[in-house]
């Protein structure tokens, strides 16, 4: 059979990487697709970086249009990655009747529903294993692996950036700024984190995954994203002495009420897998109701894990191409007719646990205070930690742990405890998970 022919759209970390391994495995990969992949021509605004690193190999252009547009390309992959010119090259190429492979959850995320949709009329494939997780086949896990399950709720640790700030806080006891900058030092953080520290990029996946896990349109404007730039190092230790460790989590989370959509730091108790996830690795729990709690674990970023992503997608098209566009796994796991409009729930009717820290005047009745604020706002306590203040020291630190409440009762009762004369700034609120 004649070799599938591939343009690939920028050749940065991840695109050269995918030419290598495309290169190093040609004969492996082969053999698993049943024809030959090549990669035939590359975009790159930088064309001589591009021509160096895939040393005259195949035609190399500055601009993605010929790509896209080219009669010979059967498989676009794209890796520019953001909204603007990526979506619109990505819907060319749709248009031009060619498939897609791309890693750009951001994407996906915010336009998902408009490019599956016209795949699905154009009778092609959309395939994005590289934007979740990096090398992790996390979306072949819940679109095929797992079909037979009702998935009941997911937490990943999405973004290796911020788990590598959170292990370095923990592990040295230095707050987020010093860590940052750390972070930005050895290249684990960009010059400009924000997408990464405040959740954004978390969010992105998320909002992936709880599609396919749901059957739901992808929805991330519904989605509460927190980052965790507010995190104290303070706060890490407490939760360590309580038996919980701080991540940064992705929660997809099925109710009677709807669905929770929802990224921010949470307290997880130190003894589950996930909370031991270290640096810059990733790693997603997944529950159904058959196979129970199920963990993918790996890397989530670089070049050579997402690589391997990118190219089992290939794989994937390779294999699937001549197949009729009705039999072929749907994009987001369900068929595009069968989707359903559960709501994505408010963050205010979303119920967990809540980890509350507040520095209080040291003199009696404070507590007392606290906790009938507590009892009339319908929150029990399940634990208490009471640091006695230094010799000379007016002020004390209180940290609770609550049992489940929904978010809005949180918020109210925090309100009035910050009311308290006693109280000094503001309630520190970090949401908590048990994961079982």
């Amino acid at each position: 059979m004649k070799p599938i022919k591939v343009g690939l759209l920028g050749i940065g970390t991840v695109g050269s990487g995918t030419f290598n391994v495309l290169k190093r495995n040609q004969e492996e990969i082969t053999r698993r697709a049943g024809r030959s992949i090549q990669i035939t021509m590359v975009a790159d605004l930088n064309t001589e970086r591009a021509r160096e690193l895939t040393n005259g190999e195949c035609e190399v252009v500055n601009d993605a249009n010929l790509v896209v547009n080219h009669p010979d390309i059967d498989i676009v992959i794209e890796l520019i990655g953001g909204y603007g010119i990526a979506r619109d090259l990505v819907m060319k190429a749709i248009a031009n009747g060619k498939h897609v492979v791309t890693a750009n959850k951001a994407l996906l995320a915010t336009h998902g529903n408009e490019i599956f949709k016209a795949a699905q009329e154009k009778g092609v494939m959309v395939a994005f294993e590289a934007a979740v997780a990096g090398g992790i086949p996390i979306i072949k896990a819940l679109r095929e692996g797992l079909t037979a399950n009702r998935i009941q709720w997911l937490a990943g640790i999405i973004n290796g950036t911020t788990n590598f700030i959170l292990s370095e806080m923990r592990d040295k006891g230095l707050d987020f700024d010093v860590v940052l900058k750390e972070a930005q030092r050895l290249g684990y953080a960009e010059a400009d984190p924000t997408f990464d520290i405040e959740g954004v990029d978390a969010a992105h996946k998320a909002t992936i995954m709880s599609a396919i896990a749901f059957g739901i349109p992808v929805q991330f404007d519904k989605a509460h994203v927190e980052g965790i730039t507010k995190l104290q190092a303070t706060d890490i230790r407490y939760a360590e002495q309580l038996g919980y460790r701080i991540k940064l989590l992705g929660i997809a989370k099925r109710t009677p009420q709807g669905i929770e959509l929802r990224v921010h730091p949470t307290l997880i108790p130190a003894k589950r897998l996930i909370a031991n996830v270290e640096g810059a690795m990733n790693a997603v729990l997944v529950h159904g109701d058959a196979v129970g709690a199920t963990l993918y674990y790996g890397k989530g970023a670089g070049s050579e894990p997402t690589a391997s992503a990118v190219i089992a997608d290939l794989v994937d098209i390779t294999r699937l191409a001549t197949a009729d566009p009705e039999h072929r796994v749907p994009h987001l796991a369900f068929q595009p007719d069968s989707m359903n409009d559960t709501p994505i729930l408010p963050m205010s009717e979303v119920t967990t646990s809540y980890y509350l820290r507040m520095q209080v005047a040291d003199q009696p009745g404070v507590l007392a205070d606290i906790t009938r604020i507590l009892a009339d706002s319908t929150i029990s306590i399940d634990a208490m930690l009471q640091k006695e203040p230094e010799e000379g020291e007016p002020r004390a630190d209180i940290i609770i742990l609550t049992h489940q409440t929904q978010e809005k009762n949180v918020v109210a009762a925090i309100a009035k405890i910050e009311a308290l004369s006693t109280v000094v700034g503001q309630v520190t609120k970090i949401r908590l998970e048990q994961l079982s």
